[in-house]
């Protein structure tokens, strides 16, 4: 039998027949699916854009809520509730929406955006909330339209926190907001000894704003503060006021925590956020000088930090030490801390915010009673200068605020202020 006869007789078996188109069926169902796959990411590679952003980083949330703001059409939305401070100081609960976890689409500039949030199973140890991805897809190879979407998120964010003062907290290896952002504390509402402020706030700014000095004469680029004296007398205060002054954020900082480390406090300077104050509070509870320290103090300050001075050295001017820092330290007792704590290129000012003076007491008082003019300001600060006793604008503060409603009861009652 020829071949040919035998192909033929095959074609004319049903069997055969029926066999071969599924095979081909299945063969040709095999490449478009192939096909299809490589197509896809070929577009991708070549003609399609993506951006993916993490919930660990910073322009997450940003993201999320420029795109419910922009995205009119999106219909599946998750709530987050957040509390802020009205002009008045009232707190008012707010509920934001952002896009659900799952599919979106919006158009932005002439192009279509598919949006996918995904929701992984990890969680962050700290706040218990599962890790999510949100991937920006478009068609085209224009990076510059993501950039602009960034940037107006960025900048949707900074208009909602403006003339606030946002407090930072370190949890793990990260900072985390703690509570809400508070309202600006003006500079001039914390009444420090004449010219101290102005003299802080001038070093500041002179520092922000002049980067290229540093870098030419080869200085390290970043400040150190102290500011000590009593406790109440306004060091913690003007710090907050300055953040807001210099429209910088503060990072909070525990040297006493137990789970402080070496390594973790380096770790922490240098991821600190843009912008920002880190302020080191009573920097003596956590090291003593050295060449003061009895066998008392050893075993009371034992334990109590895993924390290093030689670590605390290192971080605020070692070799690892970051750049454009400004860091504030605090202290009650000066002559506790260690003199290579406070040497230059460590602590670059050191600023006494001693008892009320005469000034502080004259501006106190016609603050609070404008009413009654400059002359009973001054009769207010001799009475209490006459008796030679210290006494913190704290002190001060709480005493007109007993009296707020009559400055001239103030002058009976003055003796109460060391009781």
């Amino acid at each position: 039998m020829a071949i040919s006869d035998y192909i033929a007789s095959l074609q004319d078996n049903p069997y055969f027949g029926a066999g071969f188109g599924l095979v081909g069926i299945g063969a040709i169902l095999a490449v478009s699916k192939k096909g299809l796959q490589y197509g896809t990411i070929f577009l991708r590679r070549h003609y399609m854009m993506t951006l993916e952003v993490p919930s660990r980083d910073k322009s997450y949330h940003w993201l999320l809520q420029w795109i419910t703001n922009y995205a009119k059409r999106t219909q599946h939305l998750s709530v987050e509730t957040t509390f802020r401070q009205s002009e008045s100081g009232k707190i008012d609960t707010q509920f934001d929406f952002v896009p659900s976890p799952g599919n979106h689409y919006f158009r932005y500039k002439n192009n279509w955006i598919f949006v996918e949030r995904n929701r992984e199973k990890m969680m962050d140890l700290h706040s218990g909330i599962p890790f999510e991805t949100v991937t920006l897809t478009s068609i085209g190879r224009n990076k510059e339209m993501f950039f602009d979407i960034l940037n107006q998120a960025r900048e949707a964010a900074m208009q909602r926190q403006e003339g606030k003062t946002i407090m930072y907290v370190a949890m793990g290896t990260e900072w985390r907001q703690f509570g809400y952002p508070r309202r600006k504390r003006p500079i001039s509402s914390v009444v420090l000894d004449e010219g101290i402020s102005e003299s802080i706030l001038r070093d500041v700014s002179e520092f922000i704003n002049n980067p290229k000095w540093y870098s030419d004469r080869g200085i390290p680029y970043r400040r150190g503060f102290l500011l000590h004296g009593p406790p109440g007398c306004g060091k913690s205060s003007y710090i907050m006021a300055l953040a807001g002054e210099l429209q910088y954020s503060i990072c909070m900082m525990n040297l006493s925590e137990r789970t402080q480390t070496d390594d973790r406090l380096n770790h922490l300077m240098n991821v600190a956020p843009q912008q920002s104050i880190i302020l080191l509070e009573d920097i003596d509870a956590a090291f003593i000088s050295r060449e003061k320290e009895t066998e008392e103090e050893k075993l009371r300050f034992q334990g109590l930090s895993r924390v290093t001075l030689s670590g605390l050295l290192n971080t605020l001017d070692g070799v690892a030490s970051t750049e454009g820092r400004i860091v504030f330290m605090t202290t009650n007792y000066l002559n506790r801390l260690d003199p290579a704590l406070i040497r230059p290129g460590r602590v670059d000012v050191i600023q006494e915010i001693g008892y009320a003076t005469e000034y502080q007491l004259i501006q106190m008082y016609f603050r609070f009673y404008p009413e009654l003019g400059v002359e009973k300001a001054i009769e207010f600060a001799n009475q209490v200068t006459k008796r030679n006793k210290p006494v913190s604008i704290a002190s001060i503060q709480g005493f007109f605020m007993i009296h707020k409603n009559n400055g001239l009861d103030v002058f009976d009652k003055i003796d109460s202020l060391w009781r």
